[in-house]
C-alpha cells in the first residue's frame, strides 16, 4: 500500500492531489511523502504551471506547520512555573533570531519541526512564524520546480535521499521522528538556560528590560 492509497487519492496528477500530499506530508512530521516527487515530477510537464505549483505546495505546507507550530505554542500552558523562569532566556534568545531560524528551517530539506516546536513552545510571534514559514516554504519550492524545469528531473531527484512511498517505512519515519522531539523537548525544559547562555549571550539574563517596560506601562 502507498501513500495514494493510504490517503484515498487517485495517482493522476492535479493542483489537489499535490496540494493534499503536501499538507499530509507537512502535517505528519518526517514522514517521507512525495511531495518533493510530486513537484518535480509536475514540473518537467507541460500541463501545469511552475508558478502555481510552487505556490500551491508553499501555501498547503505553511498551513500544516502553522497547526504544529500553535499546537506547541498552546502546549506552553502545561509547562510549571519553574520551568518558565528556566527557559526565559531561550524565549529571549528565540524573540530575537527566531525569524531568521524559521525562515533557513524552511527553505532548506530539514526536518524542520525539530526547530519549529521548540519556537512554539518559547512562545514565538504566530504571524511573524507563518511570514518566514511561507517565506521559506516559496523558496525552496521555486528552487525545486525552476531547477527540475531546466536542470531535468533526473538531475534534480540523483542529488535528493531516496524517499520510499511505503506505509511501513511511513510509519519508521514516525517512530523516529517522534523520540527526536521528545529528546529535544526533554533537554529544552530541563536545561539551566542562564548557564548555557549566561557567556555567549548574556544579554538574555536581563530582566530589567521586562521590568522596566512594566514599570513605564504602569507609570503611563
Amino acid at each position: 500500500m502507498d501513500i495514494f492509497t493510504l490517503l484515498g487519492l487517485s495517482e493522476e496528477l492535479s493542483y489537489f492531489t499535490l496540494g493534499v500530499i503536501s499538507f499530509v506530508g507537512s502535517l505528519i512530521p518526517f514522514v517521507p511523502v512525495p511531495s518533493f516527487i510530486l513537484l518535480v515530477t509536475m514540473a518537467v510537464s507541460d500541463t501545469f504551471d511552475l508558478h502555481t505549483i510552487a505556490l500551491v505546495s508553499a501555501l498547503t505546507a505553511t498551513a500544516a506547520k502553522q497547526i504544529i507550530f500553535m499546537i506547541s505554542y498552546g502546549g506552553r500552558r502545561i509547562i510549571a512555573p519553574k520551568t518558565h523562569a528556566r527557559i526565559r532566556p531561550f524565549e529571549r534568545l528565540v524573540k530575537k533570531y527566531g525569524g531568521p531560524t524559521t525562515f533557513v528551517a524552511a527553505a532548506t530539506p530539514i526536518p524542520d519541526d525539530l526547530v519549529y516546536i521548540p519556537l512554539g513552545i518559547a512562545r514565538f510571534n504566530p504571524i511573524r512564524f507563518f511570514i518566514y514559514t511561507l517565506s521559506g516554504k516559496l523558496v525552496l519550492n521555486y528552487a525545486t520546480v525552476f531547477g527540475a524545469y531546466y536542470l531535468g528531473a533526473s538531475l534534480v531527484e540523483s542529488a535528493m535521499v531516496h524517499v520510499n512511498n511505503n506505509v511501513a517505512y511511513v510509519l519508521v519515519g514516525i517512530i523516529v521522528f517522534s523520540a527526536a522531539v521528545t529528546i529535544i523537548v526533554i533537554v529544552l525544559l530541563r536545561l539551566d538556560w542562564s548557564r548555557v547562555l549566561g557567556r555567549v549571550a548574556p544579554w538574555t539574563l536581563d530582566d530589567d528590560d521586562d521590568n522596566g517596560r512594566d514599570g513605564a506601562k504602569k507609570n503611563t
